[in-house]
């Protein structure tokens, strides 16, 4: 059985689709030939806002210039120019208010008090030191 061509055919420009602009390698254009360490303003462009390295992908590096990138911010991380993670605080939405509980019967109440005078019931102090020293 032959195979068919389809794959040769042109296929219609699918509609809607936007492709976005071609990202720049920011150490290029500028003429970096070192990426330092000690350069925070420049290593926080490549770090998101949680203090994870930005993907390469995501920052338009070249992959040489990425891994500049990231060896450089590793190690103002670890000289503490940088932070490892920020804290970040989320907005949480307001607890619902806890109902009331619901009043219990007198009688239960009433029973409930009675077992409790009934477990009140102590010796008298007297009765109770004898028993200790015999």
């Amino acid at each position: 059985m032959a195979r068919s061509n389809d794959r040769d055919r042109k296929r219609a420009p699918k509609e809607g689709i936007r492709k976005g602009k071609k990202k720049v390698d920011i150490v290029a254009r500028d003429g970096i030939e070192w990426v330092d360490y000690k350069d925070v303003n420049l290593l926080r462009k490549f770090m998101s806002d949680r203090g994870k390295i930005r993907a390469r992908r995501v920052s338009g590096l070249s992959t040489q210039n990425q891994r500049a990138v990231a060896h450089a911010i590793k190690l103002a991380r670890e000289l503490a120019l940088l932070p490892y993670a920020t804290r970040t605080v989320t907005e949480r939405a307001p607890r619902p208010q806890r109902q009331p509980r619901p009043e219990q019967p007198q009688e239960a109440v009433e029973a409930v008090e009675a077992v409790e005078a009934d477990a009140i019931d102590l010796p008298a102090d007297d009765e109770a030191v004898e028993e200790v020293g015999a």
